[in-house]
């Protein structure tokens, strides 16, 4: 049985199948002859708020010919304190494949471990490897692979797109830098344990020379809102802008997984000028996400 939890888990053939995949989901929408999920049904439990992924995993089930059953915490007895693994054994004796978002990432892995069904990890603390595939595939599209490409990341390096980021780069062989204060840089920890071509500093100028693609988030993820004012006084200075854009390469892509907060990791006049590139990124998941349904059932 297959489970997507993390790019951790994933093999560089596994990801470039998924990639494949995805292509070929997005030249033949509204003419899948295949239909790997027809007669299932789906169960989304979301702890956490969502727009695109959300969106994305709804239309793709129905569109691969299953039934999405969409949960959020305060729908099922989760919410109240039960055990994941006793909500995962009943899941796993009514439904045919769950799509999980929430905090730890070790309530991603009991789930999978006790439900006994393909489980896909919709976005957790540690990782967010669905963002991370619809952002490859981008890549993908526009500049022929990710393969010896330097992808600067900037802002909070350590948050969970980060760190897919991080385990991607050792998988494909590409050059990640990540430029953010040393409070926000990954953990030595998960650098060593991820391996690959990684360079992380506070120099934003240093790691945005004659890179490839340019990419942020947002600076105050969910779960941090606590954190906020200190999140915001110490990021400040690591904005994607257009200064920041002409020390890259001609034509680099600018990259936002969305939602964006503009004036603060990213301007409003960078924002229009790669929103298209930014939102072919945003309807990518849609693409991705039918690719894992699919590989997960295979």
């Amino acid at each position: 049985m297959k489970h997507l939890l993390s790019i951790e888990k994933l093999s560089a053939v596994e990801i470039e199948r998924i990639l494949a995949d995805a292509a070929v989901m997005k030249r033949e929408r509204g003419h899948h002859a295949f239909q790997p999920l027809k007669g299932q049904t789906w169960a989304l439990i979301f702890s956490k708020s969502s727009t695109r992924t959300r969106v994305s995993f709804e239309v793709g089930v129905s569109e691969l010919g299953g039934r999405p059953m969409f949960l959020s915490a305060g729908d099922i007895q989760m919410g109240r304190g039960e055990p994941i693994k006793d909500t995962a054994r009943v899941m796993g004796r009514m439904v045919h494949g769950a799509v999980f978002r929430t905090f730890a990432q070790a309530d991603v892995e009991e789930f999978a471990a006790y439900a006994k069904i393909p489980t896909i990890n919709a976005l957790t603390d540690e990782e967010h490897p669905c963002q991370i595939l619809a952002d490859l595939q981008t890549i993908h599209e526009k500049l022929g692979s990710a393969a010896g490409k330097v992808v600067t990341f900037i802002g909070d390096g350590a948050c969970n797109v980060a760190s897919s980021w991080i385990f991607a780069a050792a998988k494909l062989g590409f050059e990640l830098r990540i430029a953010a204060p040393k409070k926000f840089q990954p953990d030595a920890k998960l650098l060593k344990r991820a391996g690959g071509k990684v360079i992380c500093t506070d120099d934003l100028k240093a790691a945005t020379g004659d890179a490839d693609v340019l990419y942020t988030d947002v600076w105050v993820s969910m779960g941090k809102e606590a954190e906020s004012a200190d999140r915001l006084a110490a990021l400040n200075g690591f904005q994607i802008n257009q200064s920041v854009v002409k020390l890259a390469k001609k034509n680099a892509l600018v990259m936002h997984c969305l939602p964006a907060y503009r004036g603060k990791e990213i301007d409003e006049k960078t924002f229009e000028a790669n929103a298209a590139t930014i939102f072919d990124q945003a309807e990518n998941r849609l693409h991705v996400q039918k690719a894992v349904l699919r590989w997960v059932v295979s």
